[in-house]
């Protein structure tokens, strides 16, 4: 049987120049951080390297990267502390945001803390910008908008530049979930004036349970964790070292081969995009995922002319087949209510048909996307 992963979108393969770094400083420098004697020294070190290493690939000020678990844990301490911290009174968003944003929201808003606004948008998932103009406009309360730069389930992209001038101009605080974005797309935080963003190793190719969160120099967040003064005092907890070397050095390889990298996995959606039109004919891509200059290069999110009936099958035979991907985020698998970011855009006859998200990674080949769009063919075709 092939095995084929196409899920990178949940998670990716970790580099084997991570693996080796997380080994050594598993074997070897296991002080505490916060220790004064040597080894803590060293591994304290070893973290604040790490620290200018990522501010220096994003422009960013050292003291404005905070490891944290990942990208959930960055989204809830930046949306939370910026009610707590600076006035936050009305938060704007979207309802194709990660449940990581928002549920944070809803649950902030139940408890009478914030008003939360909706931003329209358009048929293909869109945020319309006139809109979010009439709400950033509508009182003078304290705002925080949080829209995502890559949509983790149909791909499509933010115009960020333009939402973060906006919010400037208006006042406004901007957090951008850019789990899907960061490692996958150049930053620079003095071009792109976002105060905050949320980041996640496992997406490029890093281990799970660590990333990190920009927070802007001055913002006036502060702790969400109490406890120690780990992480310039904004998260208490003894430092996860060997994550953090890892993260350091998959974060450094993504960049450093950013361009190559990028070139090849676009060409294999473009692949994967033409197999599809070709194979399967009444296909089609949801968003703007089969769209390569509006939506990411890392993934497709596929309506199959299937009947609901056999599409609860799908999944079950494309794992019997090897090939692994997802009928959306890995986040809200085991769900049965679907996928919220389709049920916002698709229409009622298409949301009965299954929808799978297929995401493309360094490690994948064409061979693979030739076997896969087959399966699938043979699929729909019985």
């Amino acid at each position: 049987m092939k095995h084929v992963y196409l899920d990178n979108a949940a998670t990716t393969r970790v580099r084997d120049e991570v693996i080796s770094k997380m080994q050594d400083a598993l074997a070897n420098n296991y002080g505490n951080p916060s220790s004064t004697h040597s080894y803590g020294r060293t591994a304290k070190t070893a973290i604040e390297s790490a620290r200018k290493t990522i501010a220096k690939y994003m422009n960013a000020l050292p003291s404005e990267i905070i490891f944290t678990s990942g990208g959930t844990e960055a989204d809830n301490m930046i949306i939370r502390s910026a009610v707590k911290d600076c006035g936050v009174k009305t938060i704007i968003t979207s309802k194709i945001e990660h449940h990581a944003v928002l549920h944070t929201v809803e649950e902030m808003e139940q408890s009478g803390l914030v008003d939360v606004l909706y931003v329209r948008l358009d048929q293909v998932g869109n945020p319309d910008l006139e809109h979010l103009q009439e709400l950033l406009q509508k009182d003078s309360s304290k705002k925080l908008v949080s829209l995502m730069h890559v949509n983790n389930e149909i791909g499509n992209l933010l115009d960020i530049k333009q939402v973060a001038k906006m919010c400037k101009e208006h006042g406004a605080l901007f957090h951008s979930d850019s789990v899907q974005s960061i490692g996958h797309y150049a930053w620079d935080v003095k071009e792109v004036p976002v105060d905050f963003l949320a980041a996640a190793a496992h997406k490029f190719h890093g281990p799970k349970g660590i990333g990190f969160a920009f927070i802007r120099k001055n913002s006036g967040l502060k702790c969400l964790i109490s406890g120690g003064s780990q992480e310039r005092g904004f998260r208490a907890g003894t430092e996860s070292f060997h994550n953090i070397v890892g993260l350091e050095e998959a974060f450094v390889l993504a960049y450093d081969h950013l361009e190559k990298e990028q070139k090849y996995v676009k060409d294999l959606k473009s692949y994967f995009i033409e197999k599809v039109k070709k194979e399967i004919p009444q296909a089609k891509f949801n968003g703007l995922s089969g769209n390569l200059e509006k939506s990411t290069y890392t993934l497709a999110n596929v309506c199959l002319p299937i009947t609901p009936e056999k599409g609860l099958m799908l999944l079950f035979h494309l794992d019997i087949k090897g090939i692994a991907c997802s009928k959306g985020s890995a986040c809200q698998s085991g769900s049965d209510s679907g996928s919220h970011v389709l049920n916002e855009i698709l229409s009622g006859e298409d949301l009965k048909r299954p929808s799978l998200r297929f995401s493309f990674s360094k490690y994948n080949t064409k061979e693979e996307i030739d076997y896969t769009v087959e399966v699938l063919k043979e699929f729909t075709q019985k």
